[in-house]
């Protein structure tokens, strides 16, 4: 998903062959957002201190979506301002911990991702020859 992913940014065309060039890591995959949510819990957490009732760790809950919608805008971000050093810097670690969860695919693999990717951006795959889809009536439109 990460190569096709790349490949409808760059606006190349949405082929196997063309998706192949690019990268298994992505600077905006959800690996990177976990990452980014334990390093801004780890920096937002440093300074509320150590919990010592049920009361504080009630408090660091309710952190939880905040940091977690800080991490997303920062991830987001990100794309705008590939280039600064600070972001490179805090996005190369869930780049780093990609080097271990993912891997080279296949082309039947890049086919699935290519279809999932098309039909969510709005394609109609169910008419396609080269798509096999094995039972089509529990499919929606």
């Amino acid at each position: 998903e990460h190569k096709s992913i790349f490949a409808l940014e760059s606006g190349s065309n949405l082929t196997v062959d063309e998706v192949k060039k690019y990268s298994t890591r992505h600077p905006r995959c959800g690996t990177s957002f976990l990452i980014m949510v334990m390093i801004i819990s780890i920096i937002v957490f440093i300074f509320l201190g150590r919990p010592d009732s049920i009361q504080d760790r009630f408090v660091r809950l309710l952190f939880v979506p905040l940091i977690a919608g800080i991490s997303y805008e920062f991830i987001k971000l990100s794309d705008k301002n590939k280039k600064n050093k600070i972001v490179k810097i805090f996005i190369a670690p869930g780049v780093w911990l990609q080097k271990i969860t993912t891997k080279e695919p296949d082309e039947k693999q890049i086919e699935v991702a290519l279809v999932a990717l098309k039909s969510a951006l709005g394609e109609n795959m169910m008419n396609e020859e080269n798509i096999v889809i094995e039972d089509k009536s529990n499919m929606s439109k």
